[in-house]
């Protein structure tokens, strides 16, 4: 699957094991919209079984600068839906809209597949929402980061909120939300937000070797070390013991069956 449809603005290609999403639409900073999200989502849907990394990439000077700021006009993107047909869904309508675009984004925390988000530039809204959605992220010098949901009267609710918590811890979080201030790319890397920090035409081969690196091991070993990891947060020090047990036990089983052939 590839796409450079203006409507879109992203392209998606393949090279072996290794996936690549990558935002298209440089000359207005990669914003993006609900048809976006739909495309995204079918990516995530349709990614093949092989596919063991996704990387998610940006052109130009900008990672995304966030929503498409015409959907808060009256006329909004042609097309698309606007803030205002939004808001005049009913209640039920409404939250099965908003299920479908965080579809977009919560593939990306599939224990099947590591994402690496590649950052330059701004990351601000959904824009920063999308590199939270990716495992890890490795940043330009030049990244910076911004949560400004708040500033036009709404929420983060494309999945970020969680990701952003697990990081920086809730006090640290909600200041980054409600003030919607700047992240810049050392801050990251001091926080927790940024895996490592490269300067920017280091920006490509870093991902590149990350990539290489996370294929290397078994497959099997790295989908069950990522689910043990996603759900440390929810179980207490004795259950996360007694999950390590019960994912051993299946490794040790199926290597000494490989072991055997």
């Amino acid at each position: 699957m590839s796409n450079r449809d203006g409507d879109i603005g992203f392209r998606f290609a393949m090279h072996g094991a290794v996936a690549s999403v990558t935002l298209c639409r440089p000359e207005r900073r990669n914003p993006q919209s609900p048809k976006l999200w739909a495309a995204l989502a079918e990516v995530g849907k349709g990614l093949p079984s092989d596919v063991r990394v996704v990387t998610v990439r940006a052109e130009g000077s900008s990672f995304s600068a966030g929503l498409d700021r015409a959907m808060f006009n009256q006329r909004g993107i042609p097309g698309e839906m606007s803030m205002v047909d939004l808001a005049g869904q009913e209640d039920d309508e409404l939250l099965t809209t908003l299920t479908g675009f965080q579809a977009a984004f919560s593939w990306c925390r599939r224990p099947d597949i590591v994402t690496i988000a590649a950052v330059q530039g701004h990351a601000v809204g959904a824009g920063f929402q999308l590199a939270l959605a990716c495992d890890l992220r490795v940043c330009a010098h030049d990244a910076r980061f911004a949560m400004r949901e708040t500033s036009l009267g709404l929420v983060p609710d494309l999945g970020g909120t969680h990701p952003l918590v697990a990081a920086v811890g809730y006090a640290r979080a909600l200041e980054i939300c409600v003030t919607g201030r700047w992240v810049d790319a050392d801050e990251a890397q001091r926080l927790g937000l940024a895996t490592v920090v490269v300067a920017r035409g280091e920006l490509d081969a870093t991902v590149d070797d990350l990539a290489g690196a996370v294929v290397g091991p078994p497959h099997e070993a790295v989908t069950a070390t990522k689910e043990l990891l996603l759900g440390a947060g929810a179980r207490s020090y004795d259950e996360q013991l007694g999950a390590e047990r019960r994912a051993q036990l299946g490794r040790l089983r199926s290597v000494a069956r490989e072991g055997g052939r």
